[in-house]
């Protein structure tokens, strides 16, 4: 599946040279500005732990041709440098939340203090700056509609800069996955 993925050992002796250099000097793969540039091998990772992401490292190093140790030191790096998140992901329903909505948000002025803000919101699960209708989306999952008011109400709708929101509410959950591998 993954012919391209480097061999085993020139790959383990890549991963030692860069946990060793990670806190000299700059992976010469990550640009200056914007995440990371991921390999070919790191990626094969990434896919590797979507479909399964308790996925022992030895299974996870067999199909992309690196060691154990390697695909823990490599893994690491992903999750420090906020590449990915490994995550029990659930249905909101089944754990008490029966209540979730999609809330666009016009702003005036900086964007930037008000995705601050919300980013620090426990119920805003997701945040987008966006190009079109809505200066951000925002899902929040909350306990029941009582508390999906209060949280748009008088936390969003009061911050400074927000000058209207839109909510759209969810009835019903038809899919959620994460499995849109690395393309």
């Amino acid at each position: 599946m993954h012919s391209e993925a480097v061999a085993s050992r020139s790959a383990d002796q890549k991963d030692s040279r860069d946990s060793r250099d990670s806190h000299s000097s700059r992976d010469s793969r990550e640009p200056r500005n914007g995440p990371p540039q991921l390999d070919a091998v790191s990626l094969a990772i990434v896919e590797q732990l979507q479909e399964d992401g308790r996925r022992p490292y030895a299974a996870i190093g067999k199909a992309v041709g690196l060691s154990e140790a390697a695909v823990r030191q490599r893994v690491q790096k992903l999750l420090d440098q906020g590449v990915m998140q490994i995550v029990a992901v659930t249905d909101p329903l089944t754990v008490g939340f029966r209540r979730q909505a999609m809330l666009g948000i016009h702003v005036d002025g900086d964007l930037d203090p008000v995705a601050d803000a919300l980013t620090a919101m426990s119920e805003v699960e997701y945040l987008v700056i966006t190009a079109g209708s809505f200066d951000l989306l925002a899902e929040i999952v909350c306990e029941d509609d009582d508390h999906l008011l209060e949280v748009i109400n008088k936390r969003i709708r009061t911050l400074p800069g927000v000058r209207s929101t839109e909510s759209f509410v969810y009835l019903k959950l038809k899919k959620q996955t994460y499995m849109w591998g690395t393309r």
